[in-house]
């Protein structure tokens, strides 16, 4: 009998085969009672595509990403999800397509080596694990928080705060997420700013504006995204002193059109009687103790009695002696 006929004719093995995104294995179908000659003319005929050694598409022409994620999937067998880019990739938090497909198992559990495969295994499987989401996937706590070695921690940062932006987690979720991981890299530095992200930091940048330039220099504290008129949203407004601080990291101010739009913005708040002024990734990063005194400078034109202060960096541009 045709492959395909064998399918129609199986409620359980139809539901099976939808639910693993048109995909059935060479095992499956063996089992299912499909012979290899069956397997062989379904694809010799164009019926069934083979997306992956030993895994066949029973519906062809489809060749998104996730027929793919799950083709890689299925060999693994077992319990298997992704993970780390891949799984953050399907919730929509990462842009890039991953190189590999990143998936976890529990712990012992052995899995094949291959090229295009990276395997976690863990303890806590069934704890990170996503009840529902497919294909089956870690929750977006522990997406974001499952990085790459060698990730710089302002890429780990920008992903906690997107992910808040987009309301697929929340602070205390984070927190909650960051308990059970130990050894979790920057856990510290995490936990100290998942306050800010819940506060509205939506970028590193914003986050490292809060920490390294606001706090450590004892700046007044502003209104974090506060609305404007017509529902214009800014970084930081210290209203009281009529200036709107605006703290542009890599990603949403390039290019002719960000730009436009910056400046519509800037306009709009003149017209209210505020002052906008901006800050990019290297005033927070490279110099934020120049940027600090800058922004105080600016503060005290507009009203604020009180001086920002060294923070605890050694060469903090504020202890150096100023020119006559």
């Amino acid at each position: 009998m045709r492959a395909d006929r064998v399918i129609e004719q199986s409620p359980r093995l139809r539901a099976r085969v939808r639910g693993q995104s048109g995909l059935i294995t060479r095992t499956q179908a063996l089992d299912a009672g499909i012979g290899i000659e069956a397997v062989r003319w379904a694809l010799a005929s164009g019926r069934w595509t083979a997306p992956h050694p030993g895994v066949y598409l029973t519906t062809p022409g489809r060749d998104d990403w996730e027929v793919r994620a799950v083709a890689t999937m299925l060999p693994v067998g077992g319990l298997v999800a992704l993970t780390g880019a891949s799984a953050r990739f399907a919730w929509g938090l990462e842009r890039r397509l991953p190189q590999k497909t990143h998936v976890i198992v529990p712990a012992g559990r052995r899995a094949p080596v291959r090229g295009d495969l990276t395997v976690t295994r863990s303890r806590r499987f069934d704890e990170w694990i996503h009840p529902t989401a497919w294909p089956h996937r870690t929750t977006v706590e522990h997406s974001v928080l499952h990085v790459e070695k060698g990730q710089p921690f302002e890429r780990v940062l920008s992903l906690v705060a997107r992910a808040c932006q987009q309301g697929l987690t929340s602070e205390q979720r984070l927190v909650e997420a960051l308990a059970a991981r130990q050894g979790q890299p920057f856990g510290a530095l995490l936990r100290e700013c998942l306050s800010d992200v819940g506060a509205g930091a939506e970028s590193a940048a914003e986050i490292r504006y809060i920490r390294d330039v606001e706090r450590a220099h004892g700046l007044p504290r502003a209104i974090r995204q506060a609305v404007l008129a017509q529902a214009r949203r800014c970084d930081n407004l210290y209203e009281e002193h009529g200036l709107v601080l605006e703290v542009d990291g890599r990603v949403g101010h390039e290019g002719w059109a960000g730009r436009v739009r910056d400046g519509a913005r800037d306009r709009a708040a003149a017209r209210e009687g505020r002052l906008t002024v901006r800050g990019y990734w290297t005033d927070v990063a490279s110099t934020p103790c120049a940027f600090a005194d800058e922004v105080g400078s600016l503060l005290q034109m507009r009203g604020w009695v009180g001086s920002p202060r060294p923070c605890r960096r050694r060469d903090c541009f504020l202890r150096a002696p100023r020119a006559a």
